[in-house]
């Protein structure tokens, strides 16, 4: 079992930047891909970012490209998202997501409102 909690998200002016964290517990954490998503108010939950468990291979989507930058400290059991460049779209809650062939896992997420 793999438990995450996010952390860094808050109110913050568009253009302003942010740094979510996603603390992981158990032994096996660099076994896992790990990933960012976000659900923005009155939408569907949509992917950000995806790291693989080495950190050697990451992926993001369009709208962030370029801006948002996921990395993870395997050694401390946390995944990081920098967001740079904030718009009031980004706003949205963000989910850290752990993911392996056959099993996935969510944090509770963390608010992220970026004001025009």
């Amino acid at each position: 079992q793999v438990q995450l909690v996010e952390s860094g998200g808050g109110l913050v002016q568009a253009g302003g930047s942010l740094r979510l964290s996603c603390a992981a517990s158990g032994r096996t954490f660099s076994s896992y891909n790990m990933g960012w998503f976000r659900r923005p108010p009155g939408k569907e939950r949509e992917f950000v970012a995806v790291i693989s468990w080495s950190g050697g291979s990451r992926d993001y989507a369009d709208s962030v490209k370029g801006r948002f930058t996921i990395s993870r400290d395997n050694a401390k059991n946390t995944m990081y998202l920098q967001m740079n460049s904030l718009k009031p779209e980004d706003t949205a809650v963000y989910y850290c997501n752990a993911h392996a062939p056959l099993s996935q896992f969510w944090g509770q997420g963390t608010q992220v409102t970026v004001s025009s």
